[in-house]
């Protein structure tokens, strides 16, 4: 039967509400959404992480209580008979597959919009051998059965076609929603850090999970090359497996009390406000948020030139340096340039692609034509 109350909603489907960049997309289309007046549902597997606590009054919050992804198929279809939303946009692969199949099973004439994060040709070789082989048929399998398909940016869906052999013109583009209300007051804050008082060396920031990924241990040792020729420190925001390692190579490399790794926090936007040289490191991406907040920060930004998004992000280079990824000695050329030039001048017109507004338009365009 279906609930006449709710019968208008978009749901958001998501693994958990972990602090990462497309769990930040998903609560900034969420309430970029609801702030319009639109039900929104926002559905997790496991209801855990630490955006858990921001979710706006306005968005339900429908916890499966699923032990992992998978494990969620079969609530996620009572939900979707039940609730019968105007559309379901599911996030991250394995999150995606498990929502078209809810779909297909429940019968409940929602459209599914799978969103896709990062770029599949990267990612797999941090995988299994059978998943590595598995995932791109599974996803050439599945990915038609929805209403559509959506990239963060053009390098990922070129190569989401390249490795799944989708039809390119069956994948659409959406910048992530990064520049909201909430990430330019948050650069505005005062930030309590006695490495930013007056006087201070200045300070390279980067920030993301702790994870292979980012490839952070070539900004440290590319910091390190920085510091033996001028004064600076380096500061990472952000949790994950890779702490460790980190903490080994930063001890290696004698960085002494110039490097810290001060855990995640709730408003980077305030350090990148205020930092001489944000530094994107990764070695791949499929639109890296932290990138476009630093721009709108006003952070004068560094970046690998990785697949896929910084390219797009700076315009070929125009607004902001990219190095070739995994180069330590480009990197550490290109902070060292970036320290010795003045503020960013980047406009906010440049940026208006990675609004909230401009996000929300287009996946209410998609909803409006999946129906």
């Amino acid at each position: 039967m279906m609930n006449s109350g709710r019968q208008s909603s978009i749901a958001f489907f998501l693994p958990t509400l972990t602090a990462g960049g497309a769990e930040r997309v998903i609560m900034n289309l969420a309430q970029g959404m609801s702030e319009r007046g639109i039900r929104v549902d926002l559905v997790v597997a496991t209801a855990t992480g630490a955006f858990l606590e921001q979710i706006p009054s306005t968005v339900r919050l429908i916890d499966l209580k699923a032990s992992r992804v998978i494990s969620s198929l079969v609530p996620l279809i009572a939900y979707l008979r039940r609730e019968r939303p105007r559309a379901l946009i599911a996030s991250m692969s394995h999150a995606n597959v498990v929502a078209l199949w809810a779909g297909r099973l429940a019968r409940s004439g929602t459209p599914i919009i799978a969103t896709v994060h990062t770029t599949m040709s990267q990612y797999g070789p941090q995988q299994s051998f059978v998943a590595r082989r598995l995932w791109p048929r599974l996803l050439r399998a599945f990915y038609p059965w929805a209403a559509r398909v959506v990239a963060v940016s053009r390098g990922a869906a070129d190569d989401l076609a390249r490795t799944t052999g989708l039809a390119r013109d069956q994948i659409e583009v959406v910048y992530n929603p990064v520049i909201t209300p909430a990430v330019l007051a948050g650069a505005r804050q005062p930030l309590d850090h006695p490495w930013f008082a007056p006087g201070q060396p200045p300070v390279i920031l980067g920030a993301g999970r702790l994870t292979a990924a980012k490839d952070f241990p070539t900004l440290v040792r590319a910091f390190a090359e920085v510091r033996r020729c001028r004064s600076a420190r380096l500061l990472i925001l952000g949790e994950g497996e890779e702490r460790p390692r980190l903490e080994s190579l930063a001890r290696e490399l004698e960085l002494n009390g110039d490097f810290a790794l001060p855990g995640y926090s709730e408003n980077a936007t305030a350090y990148m406000a205020r930092c001489a040289v944000f530094v994107l490191s990764s070695a791949w991406e499929g639109l890296p948020t932290v990138l476009v907040e630093a721009l709108a920060a006003g952070a004068r930004v560094v970046s690998t030139d990785c697949r896929s998004g910084p390219r797009e992000i700076l315009g070929d280079g125009h607004l902001g340096a990219l190095v070739p990824v995994g180069d330590v000695s480009s990197l550490s050329a290109a902070i060292l340039a970036a320290l010795s030039q003045g503020p960013s001048a980047t406009s906010m017109e440049s940026l208006r692609l990675f609004t909230r507004d401009a996000a929300v338009d287009h996946y209410l365009q998609i909803v409006e034509q999946a129906q």
